[in-house]
């Protein structure tokens, strides 16, 4: 009852009010989508930790003389990564690396304030109603509660013995963008910006769990971007003569198998878009029996078939950087349909 209220509400909202807030998602989406390439680019070049303090405010100014460049410099001199990766590094050498991440932290800063100007906005000139406010505050905590994890996934980098960032951490903070890249998305589907589908209450879980689990091959992806896992066993359909490689699920306790063993993430990732794919396909075939397919899941079949490919291909080629960062968006804007489709209003 409470929510045919606030539909209700919704629809008497001025037509302009109703896709300004739409716009704004819009907007918001678009930039957490170039957010999480940007970082994908910041992990492939190995430059997140090239900024080793964290400064919401004032970081955002970058250095403006030589003396602070040498000073950042210096800063980055002291990490473990420097001293096994980047020895001898030139400082022209250094702020290529630190820009990708200067970038990557000054557009996440970016979306925190069209976020807050617009939920500001929203809730002052009532363009939602009060329930709808708290959902979109509490997208807002989502989001401040990912740039903390980024804080915490580069901190991890900076410890003693450490030259990355630790892969559990980065799939988290990645898993985190993808949560609120689809917060986002099924906001604005819900709220208006999808027309509603005829279907059951079997097909919407049906959708619902395709999205679940592209998050999760989202995070896996993660895991295997952490540890460069991409750079061992590339070869296609087997892992080194094998289709189960050995090395599989060998640390104690079993557990570490799914976070740290190379050979059992890669596994892990590859049988993941195996299953997703199968799933798209009988998805596909179940949505179109009584008809015509579709373009929303054609498009989704179609991007699940080209993210295949791009994985295989950059198994193949080892992971060169345009073919993972296209493999990435991909994965990303797969996910962010199957997120509109599962999320588009049902009728009856």
């Amino acid at each position: 009852m409470e929510d045919a209220r606030g539909r209700d509400i919704w629809a008497r909202r001025s037509l302009f009010g109703s896709d300004g807030v739409r716009i704004w998602l819009l907007v918001l989406t678009f930039l957490v989508f170039v957010m999480v390439i940007v970082g994908g680019m910041t992990r492939l070049t190995d430059s997140g930790l090239s900024i080793t303090e964290w400064k919401p405010v004032v970081g955002a100014v970058p250095p403006l003389s030589q003396s602070a460049w040498q000073d950042e410099f210096e800063r980055y001199r002291a990490t473990p990564q420097y001293g096994e990766l980047n020895r001898g590094m030139s400082l022209g050498e250094f702020k290529r690396i630190y820009w990708w991440e200067w970038g990557h932290r000054q557009l996440g800063r970016f979306i925190g304030l069209v976020y807050i100007v617009g939920l500001v906005w929203a809730g002052v000139t009532r363009r939602v109603s009060a329930g709808q406010w708290l959902w979109l505050l509490a997208g807002g905590l989502l989001l401040g509660l990912q740039g903390l994890v980024g804080w915490i996934m580069v901190a991890s980098g900076l410890r003693p013995g450490m030259i990355a960032v630790a892969p559990v951490k980065l799939a988290l903070h990645l898993s985190l963008a993808s949560i609120f890249f689809a917060f986002l998305i099924g906001t604005h589907a819900g709220w208006g910006g999808a027309e509603p589908e005829k279907r059951g209450r079997a097909g919407r879980t049906f959708a619902i769990c395709l999205a679940l689990l592209a998050l999760f091959q989202i995070a896996l992806g993660g895991l295997v971007a952490g540890h460069d896992a991409g750079m061992t066993y590339n070869t296609w359909p087997l892992m080194d003569g094998r289709f189960v490689p050995a090395g599989l699920m060998t640390m104690q306790p079993a557990w570490h198998n799914f976070t740290d063993n190379i050979t059992t993430v890669q596994f892990d990732h590859r049988i993941g878009g195996y299953v997703l794919a199968v799933l798209v396909l009988l998805y596909a075939l179940w949505a179109s029996a009584g008809g015509r397919l579709t373009r929303e899941i054609g498009a989704l079949l179609f991007l699940v078939l080209l993210q295949v490919g791009l994985g295989i291909t950059a198994i193949l080629l080892v992971v060169p950087l345009h073919v993972a960062i296209t493999h990435q968006a991909v994965a990303l804007l797969l996910f962010g349909l199957m997120v509109r489709h599962a999320a588009r209003p049902s009728i009856s």
